[in-house]
Order: C-alpha cells, then sequence, then structure tokens
C-alpha cells in the first residue's frame, strides 16, 4: 500500500476528503498531515480520523528538520492540500515526482506567487473571465510550474463575487482531487 502525507496550512477541506478517500482503499493511505499553522482547521479535522499531525514552524521546515521527519514515513507521495508556503528544492530533489499540488485556476494563468485562495478568485473576475477551474500538477522549485496532471473548468459566467467562484471551484477540488491523486499513484512504478 502507498503512502500519502499530506500538507496543509488552512481548514483543511481538501485534507479531510483525502483522507477519507483513502480510507477504505487498497492502494494507499494517508499516513501523516504535516501543517504550519498550530491553529488551522484541518488539524481538528484529522485527529478523529486517526492521522498523525506534525505541526511546524519556518524555522525547522527550511532548516531540512521537516524534510528529515517526513522521510521517516517513508511516503510514496507528497500532497499539498492548500499548503501555501512554496517547497523547498531539498524536498523537490528528495521527492523527485512525487509532489502534487492543487491550484484554484486554469494554470498557467493565475498562478505565482500570492495567488492563493480568494486572491486568485479576484483576479479571475477582475479580468472578467468567464470561466475557471482547478489544476492539479507536479511541484518544482518555482510556484505553480510544474507539469499539469489535470484540469477542469467551470463556467463562471454567473458569479458576482470571489466567493461565489471560490465555491464552484472548491466543489470541482473536492470532486477530482482524490481521484487524480489516486490515478498518479497507482500509474507510478513502484
Amino acid at each position: 500500500m502507498k503512502k500519502i502525507i499530506l500538507f496543509a496550512s488552512g481548514s483543511g477541506t481538501n485534507a479531510e476528503t483525502i483522507i477519507r478517500y483513502f480510507a477504505n482503499k487498497q492502494t494507499a493511505a494517508v499516513v501523516a498531515l504535516f501543517t504550519n499553522n498550530a491553529k488551522a482547521g484541518v488539524i481538528a479535522k484529522a485527529q478523529p480520523l486517526h492521522v498523525p499531525v506534525v505541526v511546524f514552524t519556518k524555522s525547522a521546515f527550511e532548516s531540512g528538520e521537516v524534510l528529515e521527519a517526513a522521510g521517516k514515513y517513508s511516503p510514496d507521495l507528497l500532497v499539498l492540500a492548500g499548503f501555501l508556503w512554496k517547497m523547498p528544492a531539498a524536498f523537490v530533489d528528495a521527492f523527485p515526482q512525487k509532489i502534487l499540488n492543487i491550484h484554484p485556476a486554469l494554470l498557467p494563468k493565475y498562478g505565482g506567487k500570492g495567488m492563493y485562495g480568494l486572491h486568485v478568485h479576484q483576479a479571475v473576475l477582475d479580468q472578467k473571465e468567464t470561466e475557471t477551474g482547478i489544476s492539479i500538477h507536479l511541484v518544482n522549485e518555482q510556484y505553480d510550474k510544474g507539469a499539469l496532471l489535470f484540469q477542469q473548468k467551470v463556467s463562471i459566467a454567473a458569479c458576482k463575487t470571489a466567493e461565489e467562484v471560490a465555491h464552484k471551484v472548491n466543489a470541482l477540488e473536492l470532486a477530482h482531487f482524490s481521484s487524480v491523486i489516486e490515478s498518479y499513484l497507482t500509474s507510478q512504478q513502484a
């Protein structure tokens, strides 16, 4: 069975969905959740599902302590589910082609530093886009520049606020992220 470590910073809606999705699967299991936010809602969602939680600081992340801690789980995949920090090059080197991220827009548009959450959705509205969506991609040393694995679009022609766009995009995330993770894992050789 493959092992997944989730990285999350916020409420944990995607993380919880992923944990529940793999709870009864034979393909993979979520073996730990790492968070950089000791007050993140994701902690309260992971603990009742019996997923160990590791809270870490920026200095531990940058020094290699977090990389070492993650390595102890021997993960087959790291999944960024609402994790807001850029992964250091050491992570990318240690887990080549084994870090996935989800982005709440259709990359390459609306990606990069500062493009997360409502910032992305407001930028999409400001440009008068009629559709947006999600992008699931491999992580490299640059924000939102890794190889695309999956995209799904949704119409936002009737949306007036960033919150309305967020609602539609979140529905796509919850519907697709877990199955894309599973497909990617099962397509990888050992």
